[in-house]
């Protein structure tokens, strides 16, 4: 049997509309429609759906009559907005809530942590709409060719939520992201603080250097955990004095709301499934995962990462890089278990263990993905 796959789009602007007569195959996205008088017995209307979108009930009678899906937006408040068109920024996640005054970011979280275990079917389909509009805002973000590959040249960062700022590996993982940053790849991180942090810290300033490095660390050593008083001023003193980092991105996940997003990413993919979240992020790393220390979280998403080598899962074969000798050789063994479970496999050769941030660096240069 054959199927059709007939070539869908997603138009989130009326600018989209313009010189167009079908939409067929079309989703229209969270558009304010209402007072744009649009005829649109003038259109095509075949497989088309209205997601989110602000029609009055005129035109949801006539595009029904005309065959249209419509999938009006939630009748009562939310905290997050499901049809979003794009990804975060740490500026609207810690913006005051209209309604309790807290950040946005958390009254996000109270907001899932309430039915958390047994949401309702509105709330669930909510969730999932607003997780597959991040999916869609990372595809905008990233461009994603017919092979699964991306432009950006994505590295991400694994390591522990609760490694303090003051640590050697926090400096560590900070420097080899810069470096990274500077060599042309486009950093990654899970979003939250520790290591997290450290990661899009150094992604952000790249093309600042080794000085403002340094600097911003001094900034941030003072206030070294998560639940230390003046955590977030200090991460907003180094935005302040270094206001324009270079592009990163953060997936953290509301899951774990409790931790911190932190401030440092330019673009923040935060997503209500945490299982979702922890593939994607693995997923989109086709150039490379380097694992700082990290605990059993780390661990998890090092064998997630390794089962997606050893399939094959994602089109393309990946390095796997363990920054840190004494807890992945030594401590935990994880490093040459890999290596005997990828023997004989094209993963093998893409397995690197060091300490060095610029032997991460060589190594990923030397190491491009392989096409499955």
């Amino acid at each position: 049997m054959k199927f059709d796959h007939p070539k869908e789009e997603l138009i989130t602007s009326t600018e989209q509309l313009e010189g167009r007569h079908s939409l067929r195959n079309c989703t229209l996205q969270a558009m304010a429609l209402k007072d744009k008088h649009i005829d649109w017995s003038a259109y095509e209307i075949d497989n088309t759906a209205f997601l989110g979108c602000d029609l009055s009930l005129e035109e949801e009678l006539q595009l029904r009559k005309l065959g249209a899906q419509i999938y009006p937006p939630p009748t009562r408040r939310l905290p997050y907005d499901p049809f979003r068109k794009w990804l975060y920024t740490w500026e609207e996640l810690m913006e005051a809530d209209e309604v309790d005054g807290r950040s946005r970011d958390l009254s996000i979280y109270r907001h899932f942590s309430y039915n958390k275990f047994n949401p309702t079917i509105n709330e669930a389909l909510w969730q999932r709409i607003h997780d597959h509009s991040i999916d869609e805002g990372l595809r905008q973000l990233l461009q994603f060719n017919e092979q699964g590959m991306t432009q950006l040249k994505c590295v991400g960062i694994m390591g522990g939520h609760s490694t303090r700022r003051d640590d050697p590996f926090y400096e560590i993982t900070a420097r080899t992201a810069m470096l990274l940053g500077q060599a042309g790849y486009f950093v990654v991180s899970g979003g939250g603080p520790g290591i997290m942090e450290a990661a899009n810290l150094g992604g952000y300033l790249a093309e600042a250097g080794e000085d403002a490095l340094q600097e911003a660390l001094g900034y941030l050593r003072p206030a070294p955990h998560y639940t230390s008083e003046g955590y977030h001023d200090a991460a907003l003193k180094v935005l302040d004095r270094f206001p324009d980092g270079a592009l990163n991105l953060a997936i953290p996940t509301w899951f774990y709301g409790h931790e911190p997003s932190n401030l440092f990413a330019s673009h923040i993919a935060k997503y209500f499934s945490n299982s979702i979240r922890e593939d994607t992020l693995l997923a989109i790393s086709l150039y490379g995962i380097i694992c700082a220390p990290g605990s059993a979280g780390t661990t998890q998403e090092i064998f997630m990462d390794a089962t997606q080598n050893h399939y094959g899962t994602f089109n393309y074969y990946s390095p796997m890089v363990f920054l840190g000798r004494q807890r992945y050789e030594i401590d935990t063994l994880i490093f040459p278990l890999l290596k005997q479970l990828a023997w004989g496999r094209e993963y093998y050769d893409l397995l690197c263990l060091t300490d060095e941030p610029t032997e991460v660096v060589r190594f990923l240069q030397q190491h491009p993905p392989v096409k499955v």
